[in-house]
């Protein structure tokens, strides 16, 4: 005789959320992203349960020294619209480099990489994303996770800015 398998389902005792660093100094941004939103959905986790917030805290630093590769930096246009008729309005990632929030490329394409929905919209809240070195979540003891050793192609060999 058999024993019927059942499927686990987490529940809010059973979650554990940890806090990671991630230096995004010389990473891809696409590879980046990839990353960051499968760890705040939680995805990396065996019990991951998909009505659930499962994910880690995510911190990014070095922000501002992300890359893209090929010609992405100056070719690759962001649309948005104002509300108001003609009102789109284009930008590049090289000018939201250069302007006062450069982290905003990589909250971007975090959440444009998560679903869309509430659950997504809470996870989302874990994600910090500061341009320079520093942060303010020391207390919570991140751990550093270093994305460049996972995959050779996630740091390009030769540095494009």
């Amino acid at each position: 005789m058999t024993t019927a398998q059942k499927t686990f389902s987490a529940k809010p005792a059973d979650l554990n959320p940890e806090w990671l660093v991630i230096d995004a100094a010389g990473v891809v941004v696409g590879r980046l992203a990839a990353l960051v939103a499968m760890r705040l959905r939680g995805k990396h986790k065996p019990h991951y349960t998909p009505h659930m917030d499962c994910g880690d805290h995510v911190v990014i630093i070095n922000a501002d020294k992300a890359v893209f590769t090929g010609r992405k930096l100056t070719d690759k246009k962001y649309h948005r619209h104002t509300g108001y008729p003609g009102g789109i309005k284009t930008t590049t990632p090289e000018k939201i480099f250069q302007g006062k929030h450069p982290q905003r490329v990589i909250e971007k394409a975090v959440s444009r990489m998560m679903p869309d929905g509430p659950l997504a919209r809470r996870q989302l809240r874990k994600l910090r994303v500061y341009a320079g070195e520093t942060h303010r979540h020391q207390a919570q003891q991140p751990k550093l996770v270093d994305v460049k050793s996972f995959n050779p192609k996630n740091a390009p060999s030769r540095n494009i800015t």
